[in-house]
């Protein structure tokens, strides 16, 4: 669509020659104009942002991903093509933090609707790289005192970013949904009334979820649970869990051998049955430890992106046999 807009101006008769002879000049134009699908251009950096674009702008957008299906999203690199669409796109959406050649090349282009997910919620310090969920501990941190086994040192080597994956709690990807709608409203006022009732819609549906996560993992036999990598921060801190990951936050990081004791015993005093490992990543290091420590394994799927790998079709889906995995590793009464 790209809303660049041909005006011809002037007297009647100018407009009326205007119109007769230049007709074919005029669409020649509008075929080089960013986008020219007829609709909104959406350029979203990976999937959970391309959902929304396609949730919320429904018929009137057009969506394209620069993280291809089955592309860990964290080492995408951008190439020139892929800068090239996002100058002919109307808007881009991404999440700021997540990707760093995405960061790079929205702030480079000329894109008029630059959509940053990370302002539209508030996002946390979650996990450390050591793979640890620190998120209860601030209390300490604010009073001076360290981890036992940590010097303050340590802790501030460990510090980090904001963790992006937020997503992963649905009550604040509904607050993202939100944002978007009225990021989309704005840059397109012909559709407003559509994208506000189909971010309704959304909300109403990330809503549920939400509620179903919070009745399925009220009452369990632990409260532990172990991934691949520290990405469920957010979904634990919403349904008072705590996230222990073999790596950091990186998904191709590798765990040191005192890491990997450190989880063997604690799954032993904290009732750990499963170890979770990913649909976009090796699921070598998980089922290692896992059969080290005789547990169990299966998917939790931080909905990167879908592929034939995964346990449904859309983030509503991929989420709901999230929960199911969960209630049957955590002991769901």
């Amino acid at each position: 669509m790209n809303v660049r807009r041909h005006h011809i101006s002037g007297l009647a008769t100018a407009a009326a020659t205007a119109l007769a002879l230049g007709t074919l000049s005029a669409c020649s134009s509008d075929s080089t104009a960013a986008g020219n699908t007829e609709k909104f251009d959406v350029v979203a950096s990976f999937y959970p942002m391309a959902y929304l674009a396609e949730q919320i702008g429904g018929e009137h957008v057009s969506v394209s991903s620069l993280t291809k299906p089955g592309q860990e999203p964290h080492d995408l690199e951008i190439s020139t093509q892929q800068r090239a669409q996002l100058e002919e796109s109307d808007a881009a959406l991404y999440l700021k933090g997540l990707q760093p050649t995405v960061d790079e090349a929205v702030a480079q282009s000329g894109v008029k609707t630059k959509i940053d997910a990370a302002t539209l919620t508030k996002l946390e310090e979650l996990g450390t790289e050591d793979g640890h969920d620190h998120g209860g501990e601030e209390e300490h941190a604010e009073e001076g005192h360290s981890e036992e086994g940590h010097t303050e040192e340590e802790h501030s080597e460990q510090e980090h970013a904001l963790d992006p994956h937020v997503w992963l709690d649905p009550s604040k990807y509904a607050e993202i949904a939100e944002g978007v709608g009225k990021a989309l409203q704005k840059a397109d006022p012909d559709h407003a009334a559509d994208y506000r009732k189909n971010t309704a819609g959304l909300v109403k549906k990330l809503t549920a979820l939400d509620a179903a996560f919070q009745e399925g993992l009220k009452n369990t036999k632990t409260k532990v649970f172990f991934t691949h990598h520290a990405a469920f921060g957010y979904l634990a801190h919403r349904y008072g869990l705590t996230q222990e990951a073999i790596a950091g936050l990186d998904p191709e990081s590798e765990p040191s051998a005192a890491r990997v004791k450190e989880l063997q015993q604690e799954a032993k005093a904290d009732g750990v049955t499963t170890v979770f490992y990913e649909t976009l990543v090796s699921d070598k290091t998980a089922k290692t430890l896992a059969r080290d420590a005789g547990l169990k394994t299966d998917v939790l799927d931080p909905v990167e992106g879908i592929t034939d790998k995964s346990r449904g079709d859309d983030y509503i889906q991929v989420m709901e046999a999230n929960l199911e995995a969960l209630k049957k590793a955590l002991g769901s009464k």
